[in-house]
């Protein structure tokens, strides 16, 4: 697959709530992720499959997600963008209960036909 083709691909996925279908099917085992802060006890960048997977599951075990949308993909070249829509409740920490929204945008690299790098900004 091409960078287009992964890119619409990972959107479909995450719209039909199949994020660990992507990560198994479109990401190196290799990946990089990168958070514009450091989730609680984790650090902002975090390298490997198993890595990516522990701090997915920290999410969904420390939220409530209400729903979740995605917008996109925006492709150039290599790289791909998406914007990310969440309904959340935190479980704990500052914001535990209270429901918010948030969005964020993630910047995709690909190579050799999967993604290597994510970075998140929000």
């Amino acid at each position: 697959m091409d960078t287009k083709q992964i890119a619409q691909r990972l959107v479909d996925l995450c719209r039909a709530g199949k994020n660990d279908e992507a990560h198994d099917t479109l990401y190196s085992s290799d990946i990089v992720s990168t958070e514009a802060s450091s989730p609680p006890g984790m650090p902002a960048e975090t390298k490997g499959m198993e890595a990516i997977r522990r701090k997915g599951e920290w999410w969904v075990q420390n939220h409530e997600i209400h729903s979740a949308t995605a917008k996109g993909p925006f492709t150039l070249g290599d790289r791909f963008a998406v914007l990310f829509q969440y309904d959340v409740t935190p479980k704990m920490g500052p914001g535990g209960g209270k429901r918010m929204q948030m969005e964020e945008v993630a910047l995709y690299t690909v190579k050799d036909g999967k993604i290597v790098r994510e970075e998140f900004m929000y």
